[in-house]
């Protein structure tokens, strides 16, 4: 991958190593400000009113953020996979011969699925074992007062047991949607009367004075919420990681400052609004504050380290070389399959599909407008860079 070469596409008459030099320390500090600024608003503001996670600005927002990802999956990544495993450097086959990088999007995305899906299981199964072990010691101390001849009154309520895929403040993953709709389609309001009722209380009980029978009060839901959160906030942060190394070698690597100085603005747009997401994500699934911390703290270093690694090596790597393209190409075409996948699936519809988004019109407009507008801007700046 060092020794091989092939024609360079840059520039020559823009190339100056030490106006370059000079650029990566700026695009360093640039990008690691960004990067921790948007990963800590979500993860500060969760404790002020206008920022919590569960507020109608903190939604909007998201919906900007999760249009950002959504085109730094679909215009950045894919194309620039497709710009590498196109190059002439490479050899005819089998490169020429099949469409190579939608292929590996296509792959990533669907173990992105599976990880996600095991992931879930997994921590359903660990907080259903914890759950059982407390059911357990509470029935053993309940059979001890009996004994002791102390008799609790015991309040009988109807637990709320969430379908799967019910996230906060009434959203709904993807994967429950119908679940839940067919469910409850016996016995819930439909239309009008339903959003009044969830306007009026959001975490309403249906069983007072409708005679429901359960409630979807957030005592039991946000264990289940969490866990859902839990497993995104891990597979997203697996999905900026594994792009912005590649990002932060390609800028580190490049002698060129007309072409760091158009990627500094466009990798710190993008890092912090990547981070506000990742960070909301982090806030919701409840980490320990230690926990939260380190994701926050990995995520703001990535692309900063990748740029290092690429100033390291910019003497002896050539980017042209058929290894490093191939690599780069496939790289870059994964991270798109799973910045698609979780933009879609985890950020977008999890929120748009939700019962909070269609009984509230205004946010309806105002998230659909910031979802527009971020994957217009962040497509816009794939002109520079």
């Amino acid at each position: 991958m060092m020794k091989s070469s092939c024609e360079s596409s840059d520039r020559e008459d823009c190339r100056d190593d030490a106006a370059a030099f000079n650029l990566k320390f700026v695009a360093i500090a640039s990008i690691l400000i960004s990067g921790i600024v948007g990963v800590a608003i979500p993860l500060i503001g969760k404790h002020r009113r206008f920022l919590k996670t569960d507020g109608s600005l903190f939604v909007a927002t998201k919906a900007f953020a999760a249009g950002v990802i959504l085109a730094t999956g679909f215009v950045h990544m894919l194309s620039g996979g497709s710009e590498a495993l196109d190059n002439p450097c490479l050899p005819e086959f089998p490169w020429s011969k099949f469409p190579f990088p939608g292929f590996f999007a296509m792959v990533a995305s669907l173990l992105t699925l599976l990880l996600d899906f095991v992931g879930t299981q997994y921590y359903e199964r660990k907080q259903g074992l914890t759950r059982a072990t407390e059911e357990q010691g509470r029935v053993r101390s309940v059979d001890e007062d009996s004994d002791s001849g102390i008799v609790p009154v015991l309040e009988i309520k109807d637990r709320n047991v969430k379908v799967f895929g019910e996230e906060e403040g009434g959203g709904m993953h993807i994967v429950g949607m119908h679940a839940h709709a067919a469910h409850h389609r016996h016995n819930h309001p439909h239309g009008q009367h339903a959003c009044e009722g969830h306007v009026k209380e959001a975490g309403h009980e249906h069983g007072q004075g409708l005679g429901h029978g359960h409630s979807h009060g957030f005592s039991d839901g946000d264990e289940e919420s969490g866990v859902r959160h839990v497993v995104v906030s891990q597979v997203l942060e697996l999905g900026i990681v594994s792009h912005s190394i590649i990002i932060g070698i390609s800028l580190g690597v490049s002698h060129s400052p007309c072409t760091i100085r158009p990627l500094i603005a466009a990798l710190s747009f993008h890092q912090f609004f990547e981070g506000f997401a990742l960070g909301g994500c982090i806030s919701q699934a409840q980490f320990k504050t230690q926990s939260a911390t380190l994701m926050a703290c990995f995520f703001a270093l990535t692309t900063p380290v990748g740029i290092s690694i690429g100033t390291a090596a910019a003497s002896v790597y050539n980017p042209n070389s058929p290894g490093a393209l191939i690599v780069e190409g496939i790289l870059d075409s994964m991270s798109a399959g799973i910045l698609v996948y979780m933009a879609l699936v985890d950020l977008i519809a999890a929120d748009f599909l939700s019962k909070r988004m269609s009984c509230n019109f205004r946010l309806q407009v105002v998230s659909y407008l910031m979802l527009f507008l971020g994957a217009g801007l962040m497509s816009l700046l794939a002109i520079w860079a």
